[in-house]
């Protein structure tokens, strides 16, 4: 057991509930942020996660915002301590193919996706190479390595968080730190299950495992890379898709 914090952002998504769900019960202290706590009903859902036994705490933070994550930063560790374990989990996705989508949607999706996991780790990370330790864990998608129709902002956003994890690595290794990313295949969430029927037959009948993912599947994998003993990993891809797709 460990009394880490751990800070996920976009906790409160399916993936991410369950993130936060397993660090806790390994033994970290949770934090999560929300962008809009009324809207997104952040206090229920806190609630009904602690009559399970589970305790999370959070803050609200627009991660897109360079000065907002500041601000989050410096009140997550007045209330709970030092940020020892990041999962940059929050985001979003705006389809459309490229030659239709609007500027808007493509600068969302970036910010949101993308710059939020410098805006997020540049708060933290500093403080992990003065004490010597640290995990940052990204969580992509198999969309960033093989692309996707009417994706091109959420793949080049998730193909990037791959870029920064693989660049930290080399800069944090000798200070205890380890950057990796996580790339989750087709995962049975709120999200999926608002595809219509026959497209979602159609995904999982091109996945070896048969079926779609379980978010208790990616929450194992962040547990994994977040351990003290996992400092031998870094840099890593680590693929989560049931044999969609595999790489060399």
């Amino acid at each position: 057991m460990t009394n880490r914090v751990a800070l996920v952002t976009g906790g409160n998504g399916g993936i991410g509930t369950e993130i936060c769900k397993q660090l806790a019960a390994a033994g970290y202290r949770v934090v999560t942020t929300c962008v809009d706590a009324e809207r997104e009903n952040i206090a229920g859902w806190q609630k009904e996660l602690a009559d399970a036994g589970t305790q999370v705490d959070w803050v609200e933070c627009n991660v897109a915002d360079f000065d907002a994550c500041a601000t989050m930063a410096a009140q997550v560790t007045e209330k709970v301590g030092p940020v020892e374990v990041l999962v940059n989990a929050a985001g979003i996705t705006r389809d459309a193919f490229a030659h239709k989508m609007a500027r808007e949607n493509w600068d969302a999706v970036i910010r949101t996706n993308l710059d939020s996991v410098f805006n997020v780790t540049r708060q933290f990370v500093e403080g992990m190479r003065e004490r010597g330790f640290g995990r940052i864990v990204n969580i992509a998608s198999v969309n960033g390595q093989t692309g996707q129709f009417g994706q091109s902002n959420y793949s080049a956003a998730k193909a990037g968080m791959h870029g920064f994890s693989m660049a930290l690595a080399k800069e944090g290794a000798r200070k205890g730190i380890t950057a990796n990313t996580i790339s989750p295949g087709y995962i049975e969430t709120e999200m999926t299950a608002a595809i219509p029927e026959d497209v979602r037959n159609g995904i999982v009948a091109q996945v070896p495992a048969g079926r779609m993912g379980r978010p208790d599947e990616i929450a194992r994998t962040v547990v994994f890379l977040a351990a003290d003993d996992a400092e031998y990993i870094n840099g890593a891809n680590i693929p989560v898709n049931g044999g969609l797709f595999t790489s060399f």
